[in-house]
């Protein structure tokens, strides 16, 4: 199973690929907004950590980027879709172009894959609605975790259902399958049962999965030992 940072904060990617290794980066409009830079310069500076990294190439180290989500929700915003999708793709060949789950997107991301814009349709919730990304040849799809769960949810079968599917029709590996919204190491080790290609996570949530009780408490109790043992 493949990492993927959740973020569009440069020193967080950096450190998430010192510490963890991380595999890609998604972003969206709010992680956008909170790196406090103006989208068009944000991703611009993505893009120049990925090249300086020798990182190059959307199956090296892919980095989604979502297009204007005020296109998306009718069904005559596809051709607008496109063309956005098109001009960012042409900023770095790592960028994935994220769509909304809409009949819109789905027809702006059929589209792109058949000009070899590489598409994550986003804004997943169901099963039914992960069917098309990967019918359409999508590079990604990503299914929502965290806001499911935060509503009662138990989305373990939800994962579950997906990857069988996908394994049933040849999908499995060829759309790739990103768990998305991950808020906790529970739900990593959830979707690394499940089959799931890849999570994404914020910096946070891969912080925490290294964290146990009883990791510090043997540090503590080695430590002790290791001060308390004559030196040569």
């Amino acid at each position: 199973m493949k990492y993927f940072l959740d973020s569009a904060k440069l020193d967080e990617i950096q450190k998430a690929y010192e510490t963890f290794g991380i595999d890609g980066v998604t972003t969206n409009p709010k992680h956008i907004m909170s790196s406090g830079k103006p989208f068009m310069t944000c991703i611009k500076d993505i893009a120049a950590w990925v090249e300086k990294e020798g990182l190059e190439g959307c199956n090296t180290f892919p980095v989604s980027v979502e297009i204007n989500p005020n296109l998306g929700s009718r069904p005559e915003d596809a051709p607008q879709m496109i063309e956005e999708a098109l001009r960012i793709s042409e900023i770095s060949k790592n960028f994935v172009i994220k769509i909304p789950c809409t009949p819109a997107g789905i027809t702006a991301a059929r589209a792109l894959e058949k000009e070899y814009v590489r598409t994550n349709v986003t804004l997943v919730f169901s099963a039914a609605q992960a069917l098309w990304p990967a019918k359409n040849g999508s590079l990604f799809v990503s299914p929502f975790i965290g806001w499911k769960e935060d509503n009662g949810e138990d989305c373990r079968k939800y994962i579950q259902d997906i990857v069988t599917i996908y394994k049933n029709y040849g999908f499995y590996g060829k759309t790739q399958i990103i768990a998305a919204a991950v808020r906790s190491p529970k739900q990593i080790v959830d979707c690394a049962v499940a089959g799931c290609d890849i999570v994404t996570a914020g910096l946070a949530v891969y912080e925490a999965s290294l964290n146990h009780a009883y990791t510090a408490q043997g540090m503590d109790i080695f430590v002790d030992a290791w001060n308390n043992t004559a030196k040569d």
